[in-house]
């Protein structure tokens, strides 16, 4: 289901699948243009000091932190309407709907492995070095994946009974996006405000992911057990919520 699940998303276009390589280059060459061309901006002396400092810096640091929230922002924001674009598998057979979220978690895994293959090409194109750090990054991926899943499932749930909530979780992610550390590293911040920016739950993975990939640095393990038990509370959480409200979708729908 996954396959036809990104299969379906290019059905009918002329270049199909390849979309999934051209979108992601597009980007980063854009990101490249926009920020090293155009605006020309530079590392702060934090980041200089631990990634080549060239004209590509930037945008490789802000590529990274865009997958990760791409792949957080598509399944949530598609989460509340799950249910609702699948209610003949609700009323007409007995389907574990459960695995909709798992299906939408999957098609932006496959679209994140894409971009991150992109990454790492550009990495070598630019001469920037590939560190032996970046075994790790599944480690940092599993627990947004099961915070990703367990949020998906509870606003799948929401999503029948409360048809709003596909408007407010936009606005929140919208929200998410200018208060990661996305468009500038969390050491910009001034320290008083800085550990504010860690209740985002993207911002602990977003620089976690910065550290194995460009700068060689190895985890921060006692931040990503920490981060591990929160996720698997979630995603218990959320699993067992679906479950529980799962017997009213067909009256609602």
């Amino acid at each position: 289901m996954t396959k036809r699940e990104v299969i379906s998303r290019y059905r009918g276009s002329f270049l199909g699948l390849l979309w999934t390589f051209i979108n992601p280059i597009l980007m980063l060459s854009i990101y490249t243009f926009v920020f090293s061309v155009v605006f020309k901006v530079r590392l702060d002396s934090h980041n200089s000091s631990v990634i080549h400092d060239d004209e590509f810096a930037f945008a490789l640091l802000l590529f990274t932190g865009l997958i990760l929230f791409n792949l957080f922002s598509e399944c949530l924001a598609r989460a509340p309407g799950l249910i609702l674009a699948n209610i003949n598998y609700v009323k007409k057979i007995i389907f574990p709907l459960e695995i909709l979220p798992l299906i939408s978690l999957c098609s932006a895994l496959f679209h994140a492995g894409i971009s991150f293959l992109v990454l790492f090409s550009f990495l070598l194109i630019t001469s920037h070095p590939i560190e032996w750090t970046i075994i790790f990054l599944p480690v940092i991926l599993l627990p947004l994946v099961l915070l990703t899943l367990g949020l998906s499932w509870i606003l799948a749930s929401i999503g029948v009974f409360v048809r709003d909530i596909g408007q407010f979780i936009g606005l929140v992610l919208t929200m998410l996006l200018f208060l990661s550390p996305i468009f500038y590293p969390a050491s910009a911040l001034p320290e008083s405000i800085r550990d504010y920016l860690f209740l985002n739950p993207l911002t602990l993975i977003i620089e976690q992911a910065r550290a194995v990939i460009l700068y060689g640095q190895l985890p921060d393990w006692s931040g990503l057990i920490l981060y591990y038990l929160f996720a698997f509370l979630i995603a218990w959480i959320g699993l067992l919520w679906f479950n529980k409200t799962r017997k009213g979708f067909a009256d609602v729908l």
